[in-house]
């Protein structure tokens, strides 16, 4: 194994907003990563932001430079001057703590931020003009779209500036992770400057292409992957099906992956959307570095002691003590597929009934950000949030009224299960309010739950949906998330009825390209119906209804989330593959 500097260029390089800063803290904390890599950076933006760089740092961070706040030791000034000059960017490097909150490990990492409000708008144009002319990048079509500039701004004072800190020293090899579209300029400056010992890779967490056409089209999941397979076999990639997909500016930095070394996909059918997408990516080897999982032990009293919390808080919500808990924890997006969840708990209604049993399914997420602590209790006192919601910030605003509007018509004519919408960030009394046990955190939503929904229609790979498997829940996830196939595999074979898989697939192969891009809503809602039917039967038939059963689902579980651990993704397929990069 090659020990090498590694480079994260990510949107997250101070603070984990999403996926990728899942994925970094698994992965840097891993033992066996800290064992291999000699140093790790994480590159970024810097974003504008009400807190202070070294707030952003966090309180065990160290901001050794910066040019914002003046912080200029003259080892690092001499390194870092001509960088800024040159570019006209300004500087921020320091180090900064990450901590895996599942196994308390904690490791320390690099950080560059760059500041790109201004640039040197002769060097910027002119290293434009060499992405069109080599890799086919037409920055002129989306310069005035930020999200877009800013990345291609960072390219080279960013890789300046990793060379002005020594990580290409002393002859170690530095590998350039590309986190999704976002490092891509960065990485096509890499293969520009074309030095032995700076390697790149496209690091494939989603095809930034695909998710717009799963996610924009009545059909969905339904639609989509039936035309993908089909449009294979006659030989036609994305843009001969969908040819307005050139406007998403992400799609020609997506597409010119294959100019980097190497290219990790986290689920299989990222891999088959990447050669979708380009023909040239079907002779590019794609290795599979699926995502990791918590897998920590649980004992049957702990899981007990988690339940019987959400149970309380159920109760102080709703008024009645519930036989299950159902969650789902995701941004409540419509790629996530929450009507799925709901379509099924109606078709559990009368299985529940008749069992003389209840659910209270808990959906937590939020479009609205954090909340003000005194609007939560305001809002639990005068209208009962969270089991009531009003339209309208600090409540449901910014796409939460849709879900929430469903979920308020799905409570009014169902009796046997109740769903209730937490648009609040975190899982505890101090931002969730006075009715939640003093006691409860976080920790115990995701060890109390019987089942965990991940229905999605776009899922690359999908952490959260199987992150309570660790704790004996079941956790019922579609066959499109890249988790689903890492599962598959992880079962070595074995039976395992923690993980439950719907196919909201359902089309006939027989149809052609057209028919299948003309799939309907309607169309799309009988699929569901009938495989919502099935997995409910699945669901009430599998839930554990005895101690034996419990302690079962919790030693099964936490095997087979071992198997899927980020130790094990780190060890079997991260690091093998960063190898095969480094020795190219």
């Amino acid at each position: 194994m090659n020990v090498m500097n590694v480079v994260h260029v990510t949107h997250e390089a101070v603070e984990k907003i999403g996926g990728i800063g899942t994925v970094i803290e698994g992965l840097t904390t891993a033992d066996a990563y800290v064992e291999q890599v000699n140093r790790t950076v994480l590159l970024g933006p810097l974003f504008s932001n009400q807190n202070s760089v070294a707030e952003q740092f966090g309180k065990d961070g160290e901001l050794i430079f910066s040019s914002l706040d003046d912080i200029r030791p003259e080892e690092w000034s001499k390194k870092f001057i001509h960088i800024e000059r040159t570019y006209d960017v300004g500087i921020v490097y320091g180090k900064r703590k990450i901590h895996e909150p599942y196994s308390d490990r904690i490791v320390e990492v690099e950080v560059l931020l760059i500041e790109l409000y201004h640039a040197n708008k002769t060097r910027l144009n002119l290293f434009k003009g060499q992405l069109f002319e080599k890799f086919d990048v037409p920055s002129h079509e989306f310069q005035k779209t930020w999200e877009y500039e800013q990345y291609v701004r960072l390219a080279e004072p960013g890789l300046e500036a990793l060379k002005a800190i020594g990580l290409c020293d002393e002859g170690r090899q530095m590998v350039l992770l590309s986190h999704e579209y976002m490092g891509m300029a960065t990485a096509l400056k890499a293969v520009l400057d074309g030095a032995d010992n700076i390697k790149t890779v496209f690091y494939a967490h989603e095809v930034a292409s695909i998710r717009p056409l799963v996610e924009d089209t009545p059909g969905h999941d339904t639609m989509f992957y039936n035309v993908m397979k089909q449009a294979e076999r006659d030989g036609k990639t994305v843009e001969d099906i969908f040819p307005g997909v050139g406007y998403n500016f992400k799609h020609p930095l997506v597409k010119a992956a294959r100019y980097l070394d190497h290219i990790f996909a986290v689920g299989d059918y990222v891999k088959s959307e990447l050669h979708f997408l380009d023909s040239h990516f079907e002779r590019i080897d794609i290795d599979l570095v699926y995502n990791g999982i918590p897998a920590e032990p649980l004992t049957i009293e702990e899981k007990h002691n988690s339940r019987a919390l959400l149970k309380q808080y159920a109760n102080a919500l709703l008024g009645e003590t519930p036989s299950w808990i159902f969650t789902h924890v995701a941004r409540p997006v419509l790629s996530k597929g929450i009507w799925r969840d709901l379509r099924i708990l109606h078709e559990m209604e009368s299985m529940l009934a008749d069992r003389g049993e209840t659910v209270v399914y808990f959906m937590l997420g939020t479009l609205g950000g954090q909340r003000r602590l005194r609007d939560v209790r305001q809002m639990e006192s005068v209208y009962g949030w969270p089991a009531n919601h009003e339209y309208g910030y600090p409540d449901m605003c910014g796409g939460e009224e849709i879900i929430g509007k469903s979920i308020e018509i799905f409570n009014r004519t169902h009796k046997a299960s109740r769903a209730v919408l937490v648009n609040q960030w975190g899982w505890s009394p101090k931002v969730c309010g006075d009715r939640m046990p003093a006691e409860m955190t976080i920790a115990d939503l995701r060890r109390g739950t019987d089942l965990e929904f991940g229905l999605s229609t776009y899922e690359p790979f999908g952490i959260s949906q199987l992150e309570p498997l660790s704790f004996g829940a079941m956790c019922v996830i579609s066959n499109v998330c890249g988790c689903a196939g890492f599962a598959n595999a992880a079962r070595q074979g074995e039976e395992y009825q923690n993980v439950l898989e719907g196919n909201f697939l359902g089309a006939d192969e027989s149809k052609s390209v057209d028919e299948l891009l003309s799939i309907s809503i309607a169309d799309r809602d009988r699929v569901e119906a009938v495989e919502g039917r099935r997995l409910a039967e699945c669901i009430i038939n599998r839930l554990p209804r005895d101690e034996n059963a419990r302690q079962q689902w919790i030693e099964t579980g936490y095997e087979l989330a071992r198997r899927m651990s980020w130790e094990h993704v780190v060890k079997e397929f991260f690091l093998p593959s960063l190898d095969r990069v480094a020795e190219e």
